[in-house]
């Protein structure tokens, strides 16, 4: 067949393959096949094919031939190599086959070929190796096809054996598949084996409906399944199960112990955590029909609120205001009890219920035992109907849509059916305390609901009049409190400066610079910082993956282009440089897995941060120049004789072979072999990488030249640091290279970025004139004033949601401030900012809930960090995605909206960590 496509031309062979396509992707049908096909043959094969379309080869790169193809005619690819995608070090042999990548990329890494297409390729390039998937149907109405690249994983466990083993299962496959793979690998008969969700390693449920699909049963990648031998003389199983899955005696042996299986680090041992340490009563749930009803529908432990929303095409700003609404446990008791008979269907203001009433059954299904995720459709559709600015598919503000929802959940729910018509009189001198009290009241004849019993305050605004000095006080309610960020000018970035020339360790530098400022802002500071010689200069690089990522020369490359969470080193090189080339020192160890005797190799694999060195390209360069200029690099870290690592400090004095390095390097840059020299010291383990992207060994053969590549500005060389090596150098001063801007502690946060919750509450109530457009009509002057402003916190709610306005307008431009604000998780104490000085009570709040938004203007995306308090645990809701988080990650500069409760210390719990709802307008006065 080789032979048959060498007689094909490139136009016909690349006909053939598009007839084949076309062909192949208009019958395309769940369970067909496509193959993966490595992105670099790949692309290879369209410019072979393509190359004759203008005469030259058709890669974007120009050409002085035009006409007839010349000696530069690409030749025909080689056989298929998949081998990039493979990951070697999973055996082919294990259970799982032939193991891809996990991070792999469609059109980066690999493309996806149908089985027709692949097979006129593979029968005329022949390789491998063969990676065939399946289509499958996928989407909100499982309508849409899908190539399953990466099929489940999970992990079996053989109880009570003790033997594991892990496959890899569609997730469209069903349980009963599942069973008889089991009893395949453990050479089991099916009556002897019950299969249970074992997530978490608790057993969940018994997975016994062998027509549920695994997708359907909400089985997720890398979890655990349990293999259980029914037998019960068995020690440590369980008694004999009944075909609906109850246990005979209702008694469970000792559990396995947690320690006994690693965790696998997966984003599905991640996703969600046990609720209950107690099993047995797991167990005892499933024991009847009544609970869970007959569809079999499996749950991972008896706590609820932990189901997800599916985005329906960026709803991701409703499902995080729905979730820390449905969390707020005044709500969740409120909605899961009988709310009917306060819906108010005459309100001309509300919704007629509808808005209400489809909230209440959306956090229904959201406080459910079930764990599959639940689509918003009857919410979004309701939302859409009554704000129509909220339809389509658009991105949406997420404090917009809450600042509806509150409010057409109160009209909806509100317990005034006809509002009385109350005039206020202004305070005239009299007592505030009785003024706040006459508003309220006033305010609670007309609204009168759960949103006001909640989320009410009341403050205090001051007019002052500038002309005639008149004062003006009302008392207002409020739902949520809108304070203003400060935008940094200034950033905080740590750089990590080296040098070339083995004079001292490297050192990170932390400097400040305008945040809109450029990298010649970043160099000038930072040369100022580190003292940098007249006849030097430094050159900026960004490192990823311990390797060079870019070289940042342009002096007006943007700041804002490097992330906090970047890595920035920059290293000191002579200023006047002709032809020069850089060496970058790639620095590796070899990677081993297992323990004693079973250790494995994996191979050599970077690690660290790479050193650069100048080298002159008038000059030649010898294997013996590299090595000294090597030496040169790496002699800050020898370590001394008494075992102790050389500190910048003591360098010269500490590596005594320095002086003699540095002169080495100077006397191979003016031409001299070196080799000499390089006999008094210790040939390095050096990999030079030529132009021809293969390894040249330094450390054997004469004093060859080495031959640069004119293409590249860099020359790329590795060191392989063995274990031997690593005794003679502390490489600890290249390692866990700092990042620009790391959020640390709370100390440190505040240390960093100033600006703290108090602040901004502080700016918020500061006094302030009036904008011109908002100017205030006084009663005794009879005109519009410029009036100064003054608010008061008075009366706090019990649930106190805070909006940081991190989005700003204006007619030419929008912004968005990413500012970090420090704001407290526990003890919030407001008791200082509350005007009314007659309360006693202390005001301190507590964090439950935050939403957060990631990007920038007019995009991005929105999550919600939300705590469980019956659990005492953090959760971050990310659509239907839930995984648990430390309290320490709740903090970060994307907090958008906060949700803070108040701490009554006799605030007593009810059932499933909901309390008792407390009416704001039951409280005294000044509470």
């Amino acid at each position: 067949m080789a032979e048959v496509a060498r007689q094909l031309t490139l136009e016909e062979e690349k006909q053939t393959i598009r007839d084949i396509a076309v062909a192949a992707e208009a019958q395309t049908k769940v369970g067909d096949t496509f193959y993966l096909i490595t992105q670099r043959w790949w692309q290879n094969w369209l410019e072979y094919v393509n190359q004759n379309q203008s005469g030259n080869v058709n890669d974007g790169s120009s050409s002085e031939h035009h006409g007839s193809v010349s000696s530069s005619t690409l030749k025909r690819p080689s056989c298929i190599d998949n081998s990039d995608l493979i990951d070697e070090t999973v055996s082919e042999d294990s259970a799982l086959g032939i193991e891809l990548h996990d991070t792999l990329v469609e059109g980066t890494d690999y493309i996806l070929l149908p089985q027709e297409v692949w097979n006129q390729l593979y029968s005329w390039y022949g390789g491998g190796p063969l990676l065939p998937r399946k289509v499958i149907n996928t989407g909100l109405s499982q309508t849409e096809l899908s190539v399953e690249v990466y099929p489940l994983r999970l992990q079996l466990h053989l109880m009570p054996k003790g033997d594991r083993s892990a496959i890899r299962i569609s997730k469209k496959e069903t349980i009963g598949e599942l069973h008889r793979r089991a009893c395949e690998i453990f050479d089991l008969t099916p009556k002897q084996v019950s299969i249970w969700d074992y997530f978490s390693h608790q057993k969940h449920a018994l997975m016994n409906d062998m027509e549920k699909t695994l997708d359907d049963a909400n089985i997720q990648m890398d979890q655990d399944i349990l293999v259980e031998v029914i037998d019960s003389k068995t020690e440590g199983g369980m008694g004999p199960v009944q075909e609906n899955g109850s246990v005979h005696n209702g008694t469970l042996a000792a559990q396995p112990s947690l320690s006994s299986f690693p965790t696998s680090g997966s984003s599905s041992a991640s996703k969600y955590s046990s609720r209950n340490g107690n099993s047995e009563s797991q167990l005892q749930n499933l024991n009847t029909d009544k609970a869970y009803g007959s569809s079999g529908v499996s749950t991972r432990g008896s706590s609820c609120g932990l189901t997800g929303l599916l985005n329906l095409g960026n709803t991701c700003f409703m499902n995080s205001a729905i979730q820390c609404l449905v969390h707020t446990p005044e709500f969740a008791r409120y909605f899961r009890e009988d709310y009917h008979q306060e819906i108010n269907r005459q309100n001309p203001l509300g919704m007629v219920g509808e808005l209400a009433l489809a909230f209440g059954d959306l956090l229904r299904k959201l406080w459910a035992p079930g764990r599959a995720p639940v689509a918003p459709r009857p919410f979004k559709a309701k939302l859409a109907r009554f704000a129509p600015q909220f339809s389509g598919c658009s991105q949406h503000d997420s404090q917009e849509l809450l600042a509806f929802l509150l409010d057409g959940l109160h009209e909806d729910l509100n317990r005034v059916k006809h509002k009385p018509y109350i005039k206020s009189r202004d305070a005239d001198g009299r007592p505030d305390e009785e003024v706040a009290d006459e508003y309220w009241a006033n305010h609670i004849a007309r609204n009168d609901s759960i949103i006001v019993d909640v989320c009410q305050g009341q403050y205090k605004s001051t007019l002052v009049c500038p002309v005639c000095n008149k004062v003006s006080v009302t008392f207002d309610p409020f739902m949520y409190l809108s304070l203003p960020l400060q935008p940094a000018t200034t950033r905080s970035m740590t750089v990590t400066v080296f040098t070339c020339d083995g004079s001292a360790l490297p050192e990170a530098y932390t400097i400040t610079v305008p945040k809109q400022g450029r990298c010649r802002d970043l160099i000038q500071a930072l040369s100022n910082l580190c003292s940098l010689q007249l006849n030097e200069k430094l050159l900026l690089a960004e490192i990823r993956g311990h390797l060079i990522y870019r070289f940042l020369e342009d002096p007006l490359i943007s700041l804002s282009s490097i992330k906090d969470d970047d890595h920035l080193t920059a290293y000191k090189i002579p200023k006047v440089l002709k032809n020069t080339k850089f060496l970058q020192l790639i620095h590796r160890r070899e990677e081993q897995q297992g323990t004693g005797n079973a250790q494995s190799t994996l191979g050599w694999k970077p690690y660290g941060t790479p050193l650069v060195s100048p080298i002159s390209c008038d000059d030649t360069i010898t294997r013996s120049d590299i090595q000294l200029i090597v030496h040169t690099m790496l002699s800050p870290m020898l370590r001394t004789k008494n075992s102790g690592a050389v500190t910048s400090s003591n360098a010269s004095v500490a590596a005594p072979d320095q002086s003699h390095a540095d002169s080495d390097v100077t006397d191979a840059r003016k031409g001299d072999s070196g080799s000499s020299k390089l006999m008094s010291l210790e040939k390095l383990p050096l990999q030079l990488v030529d132009e021809n992207n293969a390894c040249i060994d330094l450390t054997v053969g004469d004093d060859k030249v080495v031959k640069l590549s004119s293409s590249s500005m860099s020359i790329l060389v590795f060191v392989d640091w063995s274990q031997k090596l690593l005794g003679s150098y502390d490489t600890s001063h290249i390692e866990n290279l700092p990042e620009v801007c790391k959020y640390g502690h709370v100390s440190k946060k505040a240390r960093n970025e100033p600006l703290s919750l108090y602040t901004c509450l502080e700016a918020f109530l500061r006094e302030e004139p009036l904008v011109p457009e908002d100017m205030w009509y006084c009663p005794q002057c009879k005109e519009r004033r410029q009036a100064s402003k003054k608010l008061d916190l008075w009366r706090l709610p019990e649930v106190l949601v805070i909006h940081l306005k991190r989005f700003s307008y204006s007619r030419s431009m929008k912004h968005k401030l990413d500012t970090f604000v420090n704001f407290p998780i526990h003890d919030f104490d407001l008791t200082n900012y509350v005007a009314n000085k007659n309360n006693t009570r202390r005001q301190i709040y507590e964090l439950y809930a935050l939403i957060n938004h990631y990007g920038g203007m007019g995009s991005g995306h929105y999550t919600s960090h939300i705590k469980l308090l019956d659990e005492n645990r953090w959760y971050n809701f990310d659509d239907s995605h839930i995984s648990p988080i430390n309290e320490e990650e709740v903090k970060s500069a994307a907090a958008y909206v906060l949700f803070y409760r108040r701490v009554n210390n006799d605030r007593s719990s009810a059932s499933n960590g909901v309390y008792s709802t407390v009416s704001s307008h039951n409280i005294p006065s000044g509470s």
